[in-house]
């Protein structure tokens, strides 16, 4: 058996040598096979340790019951980040390479952060900042642009580069971090879950005021997600040029659900209410005045001609 062994053992040392006679020099380096394959294990080992440490950290962090939704993720960003540090440095100790020898790399790295970087860190800082504020956090809605006008959405996650915003027709936004940070953003859920929503309703002139106020009252209270508490209300907010403008202010707890559903249901109960009581619903509509002239008689003239004889 101990021959066997020593035979083994010989070999390997044949093959080891062997590997690492294949060399070239690169300046005053000298880079073997069997360098170049020990650096690409430790590589490969730094890597897949650091995600698999990752994800055993993700996964610990979660299951705290003390944290909020939150602090949760602050969390795992910060341990994500020291664990791939230290797998880094680690893989450079056990190279045995020196931290001196990184100097023009580290030059070359800085550069590259204050020009083609320089966006990406921002964010990664952006959102670190984020977490820890709490200004904006999952499950918050905000407003959005989508091109055309702001649109609402919900917070879904918060991650190094940007925010994932989910909006009510299932259409995600990728917002950058730094945008969040240095832009106007409108969070409907920041410091309370309650928002109010204005519905703008005309009654036509002659209406019974009062008795469209109980009306939409009651409309507004049909509607399952108005709340009791805040109370509905009705403001007469103008005179318009074709109707009694009103409004109908009622409030809700659960934004990320949307506004649309509940304004269509205040205006479909409102309607039939109103046809039922006999309040009716304008139309736009304008009076003409026409001054008299030459030119009108003129035409007054000929329209009676084709429309027959005219008693004096």
């Amino acid at each position: 058996m101990t021959r066997h062994m020593r035979d083994l053992s010989r070999m390997l040392r044949d093959a080891r040598e062997a590997i690492d006679s294949i060399s070239i020099d690169v300046g005053h380096y000298h880079i073997s096979l069997l360098n170049a394959v020990w650096m690409i294990f430790v590589v490969l080992c730094a890597f897949y340790g650091a995600r698999l440490a990752a994800r055993i950290g993700r996964v610990m962090v979660r299951r705290i019951t003390s944290l909020d939704a939150t602090q949760k993720v602050l969390t795992e960003k910060l341990a994500t980040m020291a664990i791939w540090a230290l797998a880094f440095f680690t893989a450079i100790d056990v190279l045995g390479i020196s931290l001196t020898a990184l100097t023009v790399f580290s030059g070359a790295f800085g550069l590259a952060i204050g020009f083609g970087l320089q966006k990406t860190f921002g964010n990664m800082i952006a959102g670190i900042i984020l977490l820890m504020d709490r200004s904006i956090k999952p499950g918050d809605v905000i407003a959005v642009s989508d091109g055309k006008g702001n649109t609402f959405g919900e917070v879904k996650r918060i991650g190094l580069r940007a925010v994932s915003v989910t909006t009510r027709d299932n259409r995600e936004y990728l917002i950058p971090n730094e945008i969040l940070m240095t832009s106007q953003v409108e969070n409907w859920s920041y410091s309370s879950r309650q928002v109010a929503i204005s519905i703008p309703v005309g009654i036509a002139y002659g209406s019974d005021i009062d008795l469209a106020e109980r009306l939409l009252l009651e409309a507004a209270r049909s509607a399952p997600r108005v709340l009791e508490h805040p109370e509905p209300g009705v403001l007469l907010s103008a005179f318009g040029p074709s109707a009694i403008e009103m409004q109908v202010v009622c409030w809700i707890d659960d934004p990320e659900m949307g506004v649309g559903n509940v304004r269509s249901q205040v205006l479909k109960a409102a309607w039939h209410l109103f046809r039922r009581q006999g309040v009716e619903i304008p139309f736009p509509q304008s009076d003409v005045h026409l001054r008299d002239s030459d030119g009108l008689r003129e035409v007054a003239r000929i329209l009676a001609a084709r429309g027959g004889p005219q008693e004096p």
